[in-house]
């Protein structure tokens, strides 16, 4: 039972929410002052888990109270604020003095508790990002897989059952769904791992060069082999070569690499002496060789050898669960300076990534949160600064990701809603009036419309009303 503590002068606001929050089966207390609460927070053995916390106090201000415990505790403090007054300024100086969220007064009991609820869920993914450092502590830690979804399961079970083997495996997915780094994995956990893995990427080499990249050349094979020169395939005896994009390799260097598969074995370019080879071969693509067989652009013999064991790895579109513990991963990598700890994320600009398709899969969404840290600053992220690959994505909404979820019609035109009033603002710096304007509204229509969607924005014009 997690015990959350309620901070807020008004005793009938502390009722309200006790009673809520015990029927919910949470461990509750109370506390009327600042002093209150500094002392719980500090208690040993009896701390709360998570605290709700006014941010008018009669003693010291919610802010304050954060930024006494921030220079204690850190920045990572389990306080929700609630307020009247929910400017951003407020909002992002108690995020960035600690605090996980704020919600503001008057508030819908289902909304404070799924704001809870959140924090609990992200208290989880917390401590399972950090079992995964500690379980991997000798190991760089870009170097294994993050997500616990369904389809996430069914990779680690296979990798698991395979790792050991010495048998060829065919890693299939879209681009940037993490081929490279599940060859990786299987290469760390097989009998191979003493030896070295050898990454060739086979659309980035012409089809001149990659056979001799491949299986090197012999000293004058060809204008410039000055050298003789081992190929990859000797570079990686005793160990593991990861064949990436093999979709993209000419029929000519297919039927040579059937044999190496075959009989480990082949002839430098140029040479007549056989090159005998133990290395396990992991190949991948982005293609469906299948069908590439079937249109004659992809040798069926050597399908049929690479194909023995095959690994999907799933767009990131089907595992969205998997994006809050992906996005917690690439705030602790990617941080704005050295010496900085993670930034935080606000809710809702997590909401913007889990309803987002990620065309560009795991690969887009790290790219995306390194920008963010970048604009952020290295402090909160907010949903201004998710910005996705292009400009015209910006303010898109995916309906068919939204039919998907069950939204109905009503919340789609909210959502729509409030991106244009989102917009409007932007384009004329802040300035209500004129966004008003923009959008066909008077200023009373428009400043309600904030204040329902819970929108920012601060007035920079001074015509009148």
């Amino acid at each position: 039972m997690e015990r959350i503590l309620i901070a807020d002068d008004d005793a009938g606001i502390r009722q309200l929410l006790r009673d809520f929050l015990e029927d919910e089966g949470y461990d509750v207390m109370e506390a009327e002052t600042s002093a209150e609460v500094l002392s719980a927070v500090s208690s040993d053995g009896n701390a709360p888990a998570l605290v709700l916390m006014d941010v008018r106090m009669p003693d010291k201000s919610g802010i304050d109270v954060l930024r006494d415990l921030s220079e204690t505790y850190g920045n990572q403090l389990p306080f929700i604020i609630m307020t009247a007054y929910g400017s951003s300024s407020i909002a992002i100086d108690a995020m960035q003095l600690g605090a996980y969220d704020y919600i503001t007064k008057p508030f819908d009991l289902d909304d404070v508790l799924l704001t809870i609820r959140r924090y609990f869920e992200h208290q989880t993914l917390k401590q399972q990002v950090q079992g995964l450092r500690t379980q991997f502590r000798d190991t760089d830690p870009n170097d294994y897989i993050i997500g616990n979804s369904a389809p996430m399961q069914e990779v680690y079970k296979t990798i698991g059952r395979v790792a050991r083997s010495d048998a060829t495996v065919l890693i299939t997915g879209e681009t940037g769904t993490g081929k490279e780094l599940v060859a990786t994995v299987l290469h760390r956990n097989s009998s191979y791992a003493g030896g070295p893995l050898v990454k060739v990427n086979c659309a980035a080499l012409p089809e001149t060069l990659l056979e001799s990249e491949l299986f090197g050349h012999e000293k004058g094979a060809f204008t410039g082999a000055l050298n003789q020169r081992k190929g990859r395939f000797e570079m990686a005896h005793k160990g593991t070569i990861f064949l990436d994009e093999i979709g993209e390799m000419s029929l000519s260097t297919q039927k040579k690499l059937l044999r190496v598969l075959q009989e480990r074995e082949f002839e430098r370019v140029g040479g007549t002496v056989s090159v005998k080879v133990d290395t396990r071969v992991i190949a991948a693509t982005n293609k469906n060789l299948a069908q590439e067989v079937r249109e004659n652009r992809f040798r069926e013999d050597l399908y049929y050898r690479l194909n023995v064991i095959t690994i999907y790895l799933p767009p990131l579109r089907e595992r969205l669960d998997d994006i809050p513990m992906l996005v917690e991963h690439f705030l602790h990598k990617h941080r704005y300076t050295a010496g900085s700890g993670p930034a935080k994320i606000t809710p809702g600009a997590m909401r913007m990534l889990q309803e987002y398709d990620w065309p560009g899969n795991v690969r887009e969404l790290e790219n995306l949160i390194e920008r963010a840290v970048v604009l952020a600053q290295g402090t909160v992220i907010t949903e201004d600064h998710i910005t996705f690959s292009s400009a015209d994505q910006r303010n898109f909404v995916d309906i068919a990701a939204r039919v998907r979820r069950g939204a109905t019609i009503t919340e789609v035109q909210q959502e729509v809603e409030k991106l244009m009033l989102i917009e409007a603002l932007k384009q004329v710096e802040g300035d209500r009036v004129a966004a008003a304007s923009l959008l066909g509204l008077d200023i009373g229509e428009f400043q309600q419309k904030l204040i329902d969607y819970g929108i920012p924005g601060e007035v920079t014009s001074m015509a009148p009303y």
